[in-house]
């Protein structure tokens, strides 16, 4: 802890907000690269190239139903809503941040699809025959997933942190998700079809880990700007809705076709039906005066679909679901009220949109269910082969059973906490430096810094010709009634 303080106290110089130099050179020159790389590296599967029509006559397909664009292509646009809209408009609640929180939501986003897609395409889907990485329609899902880690990530520093410091969070968080996820899907065989422990235990972890090493004791001087309007926070429900509605399809996206998709998206929907209703009531009990706080409405209410994630494509049972849902919308919501002000005052993370709530909490909470559902699977609840399905247990892993397979999902787990929290400390040592051109302590949360913005309100001029008019309508009634007394 004393290296830390020493290292924080050492970084800490004046901070010069300009980037007009590095923000322009980070983005042109990784751009660059990008395009470089996949021309380098990336083709079209077998699905999305010209050459299908001859694969389907050389395999005797009699109909391009087995290439049908709709099978995954409404789970990539829900799932796609969910990290521009949904992750964006959440993190609207600061009354001075809106264009931040969406804008650098949308940069983030769009470098962060092409990295993902070059390095889970290294790890995962590289052709050995010709060196290239061939993506299609479910690659560009799993880079929706990796970019999610980062914006998770992105709601511990909101506010506090320059786009240039996101950039290098979500290139060094890209990569670090790459390599956890093939780890435990890989060479662990967890499952994980919605991601409680690959993406949400990940991302919060690494979030908080960067927003611990990055901690501003003085951050109370931007108090002022550290809450939200009535408007922010309608906003920001906005986003709340969104990722609601479509958190099924986030669960279901990559899972099996048949039973597994239609399971993921049965328990996500009642998990996040049940979070609702335990959320608001912890929310009124906690006020005196038993009113509702926006806060735990905007977050704690998606608790459920993240806790589920893991084990969505199991036999949990409608009301195993509702469970999830029940106990992740307590835990949530209380995580706001004592959690996170606790943290703040004694472990030193200023975790802005309450992170650790709504994704660290749940993500650990899913990964432990997933091990134990898994470990209790049998043949009588799943039949010989949806148990093989289910779990994959085919290959290198035919002799797995589903005991063993539980151990194996409770190691998953260790291994996103190591990754989310090593990853995060040396990320944020790196984002300490004074170089980024973040905030000043005086100056977080504010747009000014980074936006050129209009006018809040709308000056009005004086009204000459309306006032001229009502003097010569004066003078004119005037001058009648002159007239008439004349008369």
């Amino acid at each position: 802890m004393g290296c830390i303080q020493s290292f924080r106290q050492c970084c800490d110089r004046p901070k010069n907000t300009n980037v007009r130099i590095s923000l322009p050179a980070v983005c042109f020159v990784w751009q660059i690269a990008m395009i470089i790389l996949f021309g380098i590296f990336i083709r079209y599967d077998q699905q999305s190239d010209a050459h299908w029509i001859e694969y389907r006559k050389s395999q005797n397909i009699s109909s391009d139903i087995e290439n049908d664009f709709y099978f995954r292509y409404p789970s990539f646009q829900d799932v796609h809503v969910m990290i521009f809209v949904g992750f964006g408009f959440l993190m609207t609640f600061l009354k001075r941040y809106s264009f931040s929180a969406v804008g650098f939501n949308f940069l983030i986003a769009a470098f962060g699809l092409q990295w993902a897609l070059l390095m889970q395409g290294w790890f995962q889907s590289l052709d050995p025959m010709d060196g290239k990485i061939k993506i299609g329609m479910e690659s560009l899902i799993n880079a929706d997933f990796c970019v999610a880690s980062c914006l998770i990530a992105y709601g511990a520093v909101l506010g506090k942190v320059s786009p240039v410091q996101l950039m290098v969070m979500t290139l060094f968080g890209i990569t670090l998700y790459a390599v956890e996820e093939f780890i435990i899907l890989n060479l662990i065989h967890a499952r994980d079809a919605g991601g409680s422990m690959v993406i949400h235990t990940f991302g919060a972890y690494y979030g908080l880990s960067i927003s611990w090493m990055l901690y501003r004791p003085n951050l109370d001087r931007s108090k002022r700007l550290n809450g939200s309007v009535y408007h922010s926070d309608v906003f920001a429900m906005i986003g709340t809705l969104f990722l609601w509605m479509f958190w099924p399809s986030f669960n279901s996206a990559i899972t099996n076709h048949g039973d597994g998709q239609h399971r993921a998206a049965i328990n996500t929907y009642l998990a996040l039906a049940s979070t609702v209703l335990t959320t608001v009531a912890i929310s009124s009990l906690s006020q005196k005066a038993g009113k509702l706080d926006m806060v735990h409405i905007q977050n704690s209410t998606l608790a459920g679909g993240v806790a589920v994630g893991t084990a969505a494509e199991f036999m949990l049972m409608p009301y195993g679901s509702l469970i999830i849902g029940f106990c992740c919308g307590i835990i949530s919501t209380l995580g706001y009220i004592y959690i996170t002000p606790f943290m703040e005052k004694y472990l030193k993370i200023q975790d802005t949109c309450g992170i650790h709530n709504l994704h660290a909490m749940p993500g650990v909470i899913g990964g432990i269910v997933g091990a134990i559902t898994a470990a209790a699977a049998s043949e009588g609840v799943y039949g010989k082969e949806g148990l093989i399905n289910t779990f994959d247990f085919k290959g290198d892993w035919k002799d797995m059973v589903p005991t063993r397979q539980g151990g194996h999902q409770a190691a998953g787990l260790c291994v996103a906490l190591c990754f989310g929290v090593g990853g995060g400390i040396i990320v944020g040592c790196i984002l300490r430096l004074p170089i980024w051109g973040d905030a000043p302590d005086d100056n977080c949360f504010d747009d000014d810094l980074y936006w050129e913005l209009p006018e809040d309100e709308e000056s009005i001029p004086p009204i000459l010709e309306y006032n001229n008019h009502m003097q010569n309508r004066d003078a004119t009634e005037s001058d009648f009634s002159m007239e008439q007394s004349q008369n």
